[in-house]
């Protein structure tokens, strides 16, 4: 069972929205390359296995796309439907993965 350390998921969720607008307004696959940086960052600061990392790096995309779902409801000008959600969680699951590896402490299960 996966302990989730919800203070590393919610600082890796405001990395994320602020790396993937800056990154965003600067290249057009800059927000995708922010959400990896930062579930990259999740995953390394999380340490465990395999599994560790990606299912914090998947819910750092997920909470992270429902924000922004959320704000495009609200008025603002971003958006994010399911696939999003879907795809964001993908690029963190495999970020978390990532962060895990480059922290040298990826044993277990993959």
């Amino acid at each position: 069972m996966v302990y989730v350390r919800w203070n590393t998921v919610i600082i890796g969720v405001v990395i994320a929205i602020i790396l993937g607008f800056v990154l965003g307004l600067i290249s057009a696959s800059g927000a995708f390359i922010g959400f990896l940086i930062a579930t990259i960052y999740v995953g390394y600061m999380v340490g465990g296995d395999y599994v560790n990392g990606a299912i914090h790096g998947a819910l750092v995309g997920i909470v992270a796309a429902i924000i922004l779902f959320i704000l495009a409801l609200i008025g603002f000008g971003v958006g994010a439907g399911l696939t999003d959600i879907i795809i964001l969680a993908v690029i963190g699951a495999i970020g978390g993965v990532i962060g895990v590896l480059i922290g040298g402490r990826g044993r277990g299960r993959f």
